[in-house]
């Protein structure tokens, strides 16, 4: 005989799920019958109280009850109305509980010792269940009540409860076809659930898909790349270790969504799309990422999402300078220095009486402030944008330089071509230029003026300074890396990285600069993805 555990999936399944039916069916009898037995008792107990109620309506009880030789009277009308009604027993009792009608005749003119039927002598009219020598009986009691409306006695009807056995057998041929039925549906969709599962499974038994995922879990966790899939609902299927590395994820991703594991993960757009798309550069956390996405399709229907992705942060500590993440943290040093300065001439003011002033002075902060928050949430529809140019605005302060953000500005939709991390380098690098062009020079009034504009067809950004400017030396190698007029070291890579993402992007730089009067930088993006994709 061969063991269990060597039969062949299909066996297995079909045994386990058969099982599964005869279980199913046996807690259904069972649950079944237990509804039968409920039914038999109460139809009983209706057919039973109902006899007692005729019988204590009849005359010739009322009027024999408790008479000497009443019994000869009331036994044979009793008995009658028993074999009609098909009763199992009825006894008839006075006050005394003493019986005047008895299935069995030797038992008349002794005394009844059923202890449930007290209430009966006190009017009540009810059904209980007794247990006696031939087994569970279902007892109806009635009381006789005479003309003058009292009682003189107590009629008890009471029929033996069938056993279970007995119940089966009455309805034991359509059991037996619920059964039969039962079982061969049971078995042939066992069957049939077990052959799906086997096409399913690729016709592989238990023992050798556990091998090809072993070996699959290995291969994944020995490529340098990192490897990220989801299914069609965005759950992730796949991870391997180098993923984990490369994007700090502690713990197993696996089952969860990949908006919640990773949020700034852009897999989910293929299942969209239903195209692959490789070579993308973008950021998740604070990590550069190259990315190729590719679709999974089954049928000619786009099941799930792969993307392969290797890490592109060798100079992470300089993107992170660039791409504004440190910026965003200069911004808050110097939003707090700011802050701490007005809060000290309010304190001055209080403390030398001018609260009226104090009060003016707190007033201009506030609306200034909610002026720039309210335009930049109105008009730019991008948190880390509006960040950026509340961070720059707060940081011109404290240098002295005035950044005004044109009202005409607005940012309704990020370029195709693009995301929110490539605008934030973009714009926070041509604005730290600007601040660097008032090094070594004297201005009354410095200003920096930046441009977001955008239509359907093109976004421009523009930004423009009243510095040093450049000569065309300057101009002709300001976008090449390692270039800068600066003596600092690790510098050169701001204005680089800005030209390579317009070229990724198909989109267009245009400078104007004059040595001593300032620099215009104009930068435009083309909004379609049909263009970039031409590009690429």
């Amino acid at each position: 005989m061969v063991p269990f555990y060597h039969l062949p999936i299909r066996w297995k399944i079909t045994i386990f799920t058969f099982g599964i039916v005869l279980f199913s069916i046996l807690m259904g009898a069972i649950i079944l019958i237990g509804n039968m037995v409920e039914l038999r008792i109460n139809e009983m107990g209706n057919r039973s109280l109902l006899t007692a109620r005729v019988v204590a309506q009849l005359p010739e009880i009322k009027r024999e009850i408790g008479k000497p030789n009443g019994s000869k009277v009331i036994q044979p009308i009793v008995e009658k109305i028993r074999i009609i009604n098909d009763d199992d027993y009825i006894v008839v009792m006075d006050m005394n509980r003493i019986r005047y009608a008895d299935p069995s005749p030797s038992k008349i003119g002794t005394k009844f010792e059923g202890e449930d039927a007290g209430p009966a002598f006190a009017e009540h009219t009810y059904t209980s269940q007794a247990k006696g020598e031939i087994g569970i009986s279902v007892r109806s009691f009635t009381p006789i009540m005479n003309d003058d409306l009292e009682q003189v006695g107590v009629v008890m009807v009471g029929n033996i409860l069938p056993s279970i056995w007995e119940i089966i057998l009455s309805v034991r041929g359509d059991f037996y076809l619920t059964i039969t039925l039962s079982l061969v549906f049971g078995v042939w969709g066992s069957w049939l659930l077990a052959s799906h599962i086997k096409r399913q499974t690729f016709q592989l038994e238990p023992h050798e898909l556990a091998r090809v995922l072993d070996e699959r879990t290995a291969t994944f966790h020995a490529i340098h790349e990192g490897v990220i899939a989801i299914d069609q609902f965005e759950r992730i299927t796949v991870m391997n270790q180098a993923a984990k590395n490369m994007l700090k994820i502690h713990g197993d991703p696996i089952g969860k969504p990949i908006r919640e594991a990773i949020p700034e993960t852009r897999l989910p757009e293929v299942l969209e799309l239903g195209h692959p798309l490789y070579h993308r550069e973008f950021y998740i956390g604070d990590t550069l990422i190259v990315s190729s996405r590719i679709p999974i399709r089954v049928d000619d229907k786009t099941v799930g999402a792969v993307a392969i992705f290797q890490d592109k942060t060798e100079v992470t500590q300089l993107a992170e300078e660039l791409t504004g993440v440190k910026a965003f943290v200069d911004a808050l040093r110097v939003q707090n220095h700011e802050h701490m300065n007005k809060l000290h001439t309010i304190a001055g003011l209080i403390q030398l009486g001018n609260m009226e002033k104090a009060l003016e002075y707190v007033f201009q902060v506030t609306e200034e402030q909610e002026e720039v928050t309210q335009f930049l949430a109105k008009h730019i529809h991008d948190h880390s944008i509006s960040g950026l140019l509340l961070g720059k605005i707060s940081r011109g302060k404290e240098l002295g330089i005035f950044v005004k953000v044109d009202k005409e500005s607005k940012l309704h939709q990020i370029p195709e071509s693009l995301d929110h991390h490539d605008l934030v380098l973009i714009i926070g690098n041509l604005i730290e230029n600007a601040f660097d062009s008032y090094q070594g020079i004297q201005r009354n009034h410095k200003i920096i003026f930046v441009r977001i504009d955008q239509d359907p067809e093109q976004l421009t950004i523009i930004v423009e300074d009243n510095g040093k400017g450049m000569d065309s030396f300057t101009k002709k190698h300001m976008f090449e890396k390692g270039f800068s007029t600066k003596k600092t070291t690790g510098r050169g890579i701001g204005l680089f990285l800005v030209h390579e993402k317009v070229l990724k992007a198909n989109g267009n730089v245009y400078v104007e600069s004059e040595p001593g009067e300032g620099t215009t930088i104009t930068i435009t993006f083309p909004m379609s993805r049909e263009r970039r994709e031409a590009y690429v």
